[in-house]
Formats: C-alpha cells, sequence, structure tokens
C-alpha cells in the first residue's frame, strides 16, 4: 500500500493528457464488402467525491460502483479527504477511511488528494488541472472556499443527513436524537459558502424510534443519500437539477454544532428521557458518562464511581420514588437512577458482578 503523506507534494501531481489525432476518412483503409462507421462514445462526466469517515466510504463505494458501470454517465476522476492521522490504540497514523477503502478498491493513489486545507494553492491548482464537472461531498470535514467553489463546473453537491434547513453544521445527527425527534432525513443541496444553505435538490424524509442511536441513524441516512444522490445525477449534469432546487427558508434554520467531549457528563438533575436521548446521540463518541456516590454504611464513607453509560432506557415504573429521592436501585439486572421530574433512568449492567461486587454498599445519585 502506498503511504500517504499530509504533505501535498507527493500526493498533488498534475496530469498529463495527451490528445489522440483522429483519423480521416481518406486515411481509413475497409474491406470493400463492409462498411464502418467510427461513433466515439459519449465522453464521461468527472465526478470528484469529498468525503473522510466510514460513512463517507460507503457512500464512495456507492459511486465506484455506479461508475463501473457500461452506461455510466460519470467517472471518479478524484478523491479529496482528510490527511492521516493517528487513531485507534497506539495512535498509528493511518489513512482516512476513505483513503483506505478507496485503495484497497485499487483506486489511484496519485489521484487520492489529502490537503490540511483545502484553501491550499498547490492543491487547488492540481484540483483544477483534474477539470472535474461536478463534486459530491459526503462528511468530508472541511470548509470548502470560493476559489474550489468556483472550479467545478456543474458545482458542488452535499449529502446533508439532515432535513434541512434544519440541523446546519458539523453534528446534525447527533444533535437530531439530542433532541429526541421523531422525524428526520437526508437532503441533497448544492453547495454555497453559507454554512449548509445552498438550494435544496431533493430530500427523503425517515421516521425513527427512540432507541436507534447516531452510528446507526448515521450508515441509514447516508445510504439513503446514496441512493437518493444516484436517482438525482442525471438531472445534476443535465443542468434540471440547478433550475428546480429551491432555496431554503433561512428563518427555520436550526444549527448543530460540534460536540466536545466536555459535553458527555451525564447531570441526574435532568429528566430521564432527555438524558436517555443524549446518550443515544453521543454513541460512538464522545460516549456519556456519569458519576454516582458509593457510600458504606458501616464506616460512613464515601466515595465516587465513574461509569460509562453505553445503552440507556427511560424507566417507567411506579416505584421511582418508593425510596429515598437521591437512591440508586438494582432491578431485573438494571441500575435504576432516579433522575429529575420525577423519572429514572435504567442502564443495564453485569448485573450479579456489579452488585456483589458492592458488598453492601449503599449508592447515591452524584449531582455535577
Amino acid at each position: 500500500m502506498q503511504h500517504l503523506s499530509s504533505s501535498s507534494s507527493p500526493m498533488l501531481r498534475r496530469f498529463c493528457y495527451i490528445t489522440i489525432p483522429s483519423i480521416s476518412s481518406s486515411a481509413a483503409v475497409f474491406s470493400t464488402s463492409v462498411t464502418a462507421t467510427l461513433t466515439p462514445p459519449a465522453r464521461k462526466k468527472k465526478l470528484v467525491f469529498l468525503g473522510s469517515p466510514s460513512v463517507s466510504a460507503s457512500v464512495l463505494e456507492t459511486l465506484l460502483d455506479a461508475s463501473s458501470a457500461s452506461d455510466s454517465l460519470f467517472e471518479v476522476a478524484g478523491i479529496v479527504t482528510q490527511p492521516p492521522s493517528g487513531r485507534y490504540r497506539g495512535r498509528k497514523v493511518m489513512p482516512s477511511p476513505v483513503a483506505q477503502h478507496a485503495l484497497d478498491r485499487g483506486f489511484p493513489a496519485d489521484l487520492i488528494f489529502t490537503p490540511v486545507k483545502a484553501t491550499e494553492e498547490a492543491f487547488l491548482s492540481d484540483f483544477s488541472a483534474l477539470e472535474p464537472e461536478l463534486c459530491i461531498t459526503a462528511a468530508y470535514g472541511n470548509i470548502l472556499p470560493t476559489k474550489f467553489l468556483k472550479i467545478p463546473s456543474l458545482g458542488t453537491v452535499n449529502i446533508h443527513p439532515s432535513l434541512l434547513p434544519l440541523y446546519r453544521g458539523a453534528a446534525p445527527v447527533q444533535r437530531a436524537l439530542q433532541d429526541g425527534v421523531k422525524e428526520t432525513g437526508v437532503s441533497l443541496a448544492f453547495t454555497v459558502r453559507a454554512l449548509d444553505a445552498g438550494p435544496i435538490i431533493a430530500c427523503k424524509k425517515m421516521e425513527i424510534d427512540d432507541h436507534i442511536k447516531a452510528p446507526e441513524l448515521l450508515d441509514l441516512l447516508f445510504a439513503q443519500g446514496s441512493k437518493l444522490l444516484l436517482h438525482e445525477l442525471p438531472s445534476i449534469f443535465d443542468g434540471s437539477a440547478s433550475t428546480k432546487a429551491e432555496p431554503q427558508d433561512d428563518t427555520k434554520a436550526t444549527l448543530a454544532p460540534k460536540i466536545s467531549q466536555a459535553e458527555s457528563w451525564l447531570s441526574f438533575d435532568q429528566e430521564a428521557s432527555t438524558l436517555h436521548n443524549k446518550v443515544r446521540a453521543f454513541a460512538g463518541w464522545p460516549g456519556t458518562r456519569a458519576r454516582i456516590l458509593v457510600i458504606d454504611e458501616k464506616s460512613d464513607k464515601c466515595s465516587e464511581l465513574e461509569f460509562k453509560v453505553i445503552t440507556s432506557r427511560v424507566y417507567h415504573g411506579n416505584d421511582v420514588q418508593s425510596n429515598e429521592d437521591d437512591e440508586v436501585t438494582f432491578r431485573k439486572g438494571s441500575l435504576i437512577i432516579p433522575c429529575g421530574q420525577h423519572t429514572a433512568l435504567e442502564k443495564v449492567v453485569n448485573a450479579d458482578a456489579f452488585w456483589n461486587g458492592l458488598r453492601g454498599q449503599k449508592l447515591k445519585k452524584l449531582q455535577l
């Protein structure tokens, strides 16, 4: 495997195109019994894909498969992704999931661009040399400057996992789940300089239950977005999409700011449904954490127990207040943690091991 450097020099190469002179009819020699007509195949549109995480790799897979069909309207002429970074334990420097997937598919390494910022002049020069006609972005994770947006003749189209103008920003799926929405979706929109504010080509709605987590919902929405993109590509290529695209109503816009690790703590003075939605939203990264008090009733000593909350449920039993308001109880393999407004959160645990490890100590919720 060729190494992907974050430096632009080995990856951002110029490309030479060789023009083959056409054969004149007078120079062609044919059998006297056969009449031949040379009809050159229709030229495929040059598409460049921009994306970085695993959900983006699934979109790239769809595009590469579609481009290999005999009747395809386009070819993937280049890929733009985030530079290699340290991931997983040991912080080994690895290509982005999109770059790795492209290499695994045999995509040319010199057509994979990894600029630190899309404003780099060397990158913009080599990107322009590709003569791209359309760019598709899917969770690329980098701001595209005006110079970039002016290069593809048919524009840049973004697959955005929300029903725009709702949840514009870096974390649309996570913020929607955090808000407890029952309906979401995916939008295809032209990219403009304003954040996720371009005209909408098409959208697909989806109802969701109150147990789905962010990683699963991201996969579903980008899968739907890939299908929607393939359906709309002909209209994007012939220009009719830009005519039918609907401007967004900015007065209805909501924002989905980037998530910080500091937000991962749960505060049990909030209602259980609010905390449950946060657990779903922050699943994958950064996850959710909580603290409870462990009280040794014999010595009256207290200590804090910190734990991760990976899966939760809103507890619907009518016995939340049967003990002290702050006491954490154990029922049928779950911790029942009292929350605000007389609600409770249910956290599944390894029941016997956890409870036996307490050795008779009492648990109480801890206010942050």
